[in-house]
């Protein structure tokens, strides 16, 4: 993969235990995303995530936590805007780390840049099922407002169904990531396996 080229299909999982089921149906692009958990725990998550991982032939991205991130050796990391305030992208950039960041309005989008990213996530699209968030849905319009200002592969993210998918992708998306549709699915490896197959026709 290059610097210019995303996976079309990015899940984003909350255990480490997630990847052994569906890094087998072929999840090549995957972030973990830890929350409420001791740092203990969080650092032996993002160890045990990168090993499965990288056994499977899986990119992984780390959310947040930057520096456990360096310490083991990760290639991505994923930071929100807030994470900005605190990370040391510089850091980042001499351990080789590639680097995605969250953005929801036109400030955003210039703090990001001027980072020089790897990947722009712009969120929610759709009115998200998984979580409270502080931004009304961005809709389609603006998937292909931030298409025209970057140079960085686009990623779409929230409440988007796998339905919706070919509409996210046509609008500009370079790459969809989700969590609900899949992990929330009465049968997350054929969801899995659906989004692969939908992400293919883009490719």
């Amino acid at each position: 993969m290059t610097s210019n080229m995303l996976p079309a299909f990015y899940l984003i999982v909350d255990d480490p235990a997630w990847l052994p089921r569906l890094c087998p149906v072929g999840l090549t692009f995957a972030q973990l995303r830890i929350k409420d958990k001791s740092l203990p725990e969080t650092e032996k998550a993002i160890r045990d995530a990168l090993k499965i991982a990288r056994a499977h032939g899986c990119i992984l991205v780390i959310n947040d936590y930057w520096q456990q991130a360096i310490d083991a050796g990760a290639d991505w990391v994923h930071l929100g805007q807030e994470d900005l305030d605190a990370a040391d992208v510089s850091a980042l950039k001499a351990a080789g780390i590639r680097i995605g960041v969250s953005t929801h309005t036109p400030a955003e989008l210039e703090r990001a840049l001027a980072l020089d990213p790897d990947y722009v996530a712009l969120g929610p699209i759709y009115e998200p099922r998984g979580k409270t968030v502080d931004h009304a849905p961005q809709g389609l319009d603006r998937i292909r407002e931030w298409k025209t200002r970057i140079s960085c592969p686009l990623v779409a993210i929230g409440g988007i169904r796998l339905e919706q998918a070919s509409d996210v992708y046509a609008a500009g998306a370079d790459s969809i990531c989700v969590i609900t549709d899949v992990l929330k699915a009465a049968d997350p490896e054929q969801r899995c396996r659906d989004w692969l197959a939908e992400a293919g026709k883009k490719a």
